[in-house]
């Protein structure tokens, strides 16, 4: 345990002050922009551009990388996060807030696979779970301890976004003053959609509304939260017992799917997630306590779905296409996280606060009917051919570059030279 923890523990520091920040200007941007009396279609549009900055990341950064090698494209990279944040709170507008954001989305998805590809490196395949192991507890704990931070700050003033800054600056003095070797060349992403959809329809169709579902909560539901009247501290404890209590349930829900069709589990966790939806949706709650409550029990319910889903995936995939697969169904979350914002913005501006929740229930009702469907038309991998189940980090804080890390991988990917060697 102390071996593999001792030789990264730079980049374990450089990536809790960097989920931290995020974590913070995540929540604090929303919060700020309702204060200012901004639409709530802006404001999902925050969610909408920050996605697709970070899906375009995903596909530059390996070269920008390459060209300025690790730490300089670390530091490039959370010094811009820095300046960011520091605008955000100098210049309180909201088309100058929707166009930031896809500089920090793209920012976010370059310092994320610096930092996974460097964890690869440092993993071998005896400790690689251990890594990916931490790596998963530092991003649940970072991000939210930055998204708790903003309940013992003002919103209506600048230091949160100063701390913010200051946070993202921190992020990059562990890997500027740390020895470690400088890693092999960022893997090169990919998206083969026609060969993901005949893999597993359920992965390609789940994926996209996962993060329709996920984007639309994770970007509005601190606007929810305002709209309602719940406290700052409420609103903060709301959105990170979502994320953790969907953390918690992960591991006994893999392993429910891993005995089970996981179609089966994946229709059942998206139908609870919209029967709560519709519930709060129904009833529209005001009690701070049974909100958070509610939320907690439907985050419990959402965020099990991604990773089962990634299992599913995985068990009609060959083990070297592992990296392919689940790199391919991370960018069409992220493209569904593109879409969720944007509608549940809308819906909450012409209806209701809680028209969030309608957004969400669609979503996951479409899913859980979608995977009934399949189940009739694709007999499951029996259970002795499956891969187990494994939990993954928050999906907000993963790039493809994480499936390398992952322990089902083998810790090699397709680097950016040895794509160029092939073209």
């Amino acid at each position: 345990m102390l071996s593999p923890l001792g030789s990264i523990i730079a980049l374990l520091c450089g990536t809790a002050f960097l989920l931290t920040a995020s974590g913070l200007h995540g929540l604090l941007l929303p919060l700020r922009g309702q204060l200012e009396g901004f639409p709530t279609a802006s404001l999902g549009a925050l969610g909408t551009t920050w996605a697709a900055g970070f899906i375009a990341g995903c596909f530059v950064a390996p070269r920008l990388v390459r060209r300025a090698g690790h730490v300089r494209a670390f530091g490039a990279f959370a010094a811009s996060g820095a300046i960011i944040a520091l605008l955000t709170g100098m210049w309180v507008d909201s088309v100058a807030w929707i166009v930031l954001r896809v500089f920090t989305g793209f920012t976010m998805a370059g310092a994320f696979m610096v930092i996974e590809s460097w964890l690869n490196e440092k993993s071998t395949n005896e400790n690689r779970g251990t890594v990916f192991g931490i790596y998963m507890m530092v991003t649940y704990a970072s991000l939210t301890a930055g998204q708790m931070a903003v309940a013992f700050g003002d919103v209506s003033n600048t230091i949160l976004f100063m701390t913010t800054g200051i946070l993202f600056c921190l992020a990059l003095i562990p890997t500027a003053v740390s020895k470690a070797v400088t890693p092999q060349p960022l893997a090169q992403v990919s998206l083969d959609l026609r060969g993901l959809y005949a893999n597993s329809p359920v992965a390609v169709v789940g994926c996209v509304l996962i993060g329709i579902a996920n984007g639309a909560w994770g970007t509005l539901g601190a606007v929810y939260g305002g709209a309602i009247g719940i406290s700052t501290l409420q609103i903060a404890t709301m959105m990170s017992l979502a994320v953790l209590a969907g953390a918690a349930l992960q591991l006994p829900a893999g392993r429910l799917s891993d005995r089970v069709d996981r179609r089966f589990v994946i229709s059942g966790a998206a139908f609870g997630s919209g029967l709560i939806g519709l519930m709060i949706l129904l009833t529209t709650p005001r009690d701070g306590s049974f909100v958070i409550a509610m939320t907690a029990v439907y985050g419990a319910f959402a965020y099990t779905l991604y990773s089962i889903i990634v299992a599913h995936a995985n068990d009609h995939a060959s083990s070297e296409d592992f990296v392919k697969v689940s790199s391919g169904l991370l960018l069409l979350y992220g493209f569904g996280t593109m879409l969720g914002p944007l509608v549940g913005g809308i819906l909450m501006e012409r209806m209701l606060p809680e028209s969030l929740f309608l957004t969400t229930a669609l979503a996951h009702i479409a899913l859980a009917a979608y995977a009934l469907l399949r189940i009739s038309r694709r007999a499951p991998v029996p259970v002795e051919e499956r891969e187990a189940f494994k939990t993954l980090p928050s999906e907000r804080a993963a790039t493809p570059q994480a499936a390398v890390l992952d322990p089902r991988s083998d810790g090699e990917a397709e680097t950016e030279d040895e794509y160029e060697s092939v073209k």
